[in-house]
């Protein structure tokens, strides 16, 4: 049987894995789908069109899969996915998606979410990503791999956060935050690239100069957007070895627009 607390009330149309554990006075609504060893607190509310994966550890007085925050919704079927092994804190609020920006709000693996943290309608979240306490994400925004968001950070809606990046406690981020980037404001601006990040997740010594050749390409040669993405386009014959690294941050500065622009 699963572990399900006597006060706890869970929908007959839920569907909870025989591993699944529910604390006491949480609800679980019809759509809500759960995987194996995961564990749910006490106090919480996990309602809509959700999946949760194995493995994670959802905390006290959360609410997953309540509707959007967006007057224009009204009552498409749409959803939320939750990976496998992430640790949500207490006070999170997952909004599911809306129709215009694909019906569906994601979260990766392995991800480390603090209390108070809010993924509004239609967000992305990939994989190892850490959100600090407070950090909030409107709608449509992305948060690539191994980001890091200090806390309070706000983010606008529409804004990508690029792999490998990290913002400073009370960041306000207005325009995309780009791969391997350090930024820190109100409106945030780039301070410097996360080397020590970097570091701890064995970039070698070629990946890591490279990173260094990009962030003076982007800030410190007064190029423009378009000048230094060919300028960084040229890295991947001088230092093969960062092929992958190049990729991605040519990858991202393709899909920023004009109008939003990076942090600069």
């Amino acid at each position: 049987m699963t572990a399900i607390h006597a006060t706890a009330v869970v929908d007959p149309g839920a569907e909870l894995d025989s591993s699944v554990r529910v604390g006491p006075y949480t609800v679980i609504g019809p759509q809500v789908r759960i995987g194996a060893g995961t564990s749910i607190g006490p106090h919480c509310v996990l309602e809509g069109r959700t999946t949760i994966g194995r493995d994670n550890r959802i905390f006290q007085f959360n609410s997953i899969g309540a509707i959007p925050q967006d007057k224009k919704y009204a009552g498409e079927p749409c959803e939320l996915l939750i990976g496998d092994r992430n640790t949500v804190r207490e006070f999170c609020t997952f909004n599911i998606g809306s129709p215009g920006g694909g019906g569906v709000t994601r979260v990766g693996n392995d991800n480390w979410l603090m209390a108070y943290v809010h993924l509004a309608h239609d967000c992305a979240v990939g994989n190892n990503t850490i959100f600090a306490n407070n950090a909030q994400l409107a709608g449509h925004v992305t948060v690539g791999d191994w980001a890091i968001l200090g806390g309070f950070t706000v983010v606008h809606q529409f804004v990508n956060i690029g792999a490998h990046s990290l913002s400073a406690m009370c960041s306000l981020l207005f325009a995309d935050l780009p791969p391997f980037v350090m930024c820190q404001g109100q409106p945030a601006q780039a301070r410097s690239m996360n080397y020590e990040g970097l570091r701890r997740r064995g970039f070698s010594a070629e990946r890591l100069a490279a990173v260094k050749a990009m962030h003076r390409a982007l800030y410190r040669q007064e190029l423009t957007l378009a000048q230094a993405r060919q300028a960084i386009l040229e890295l991947k014959k001088s230092n093969p070895q960062a092929e992958q690294d190049v990729d991605a941050m040519l990858g991202f500065l393709d899909q920023t627009s004009t109008q939003r622009g990076i942090v600069r």
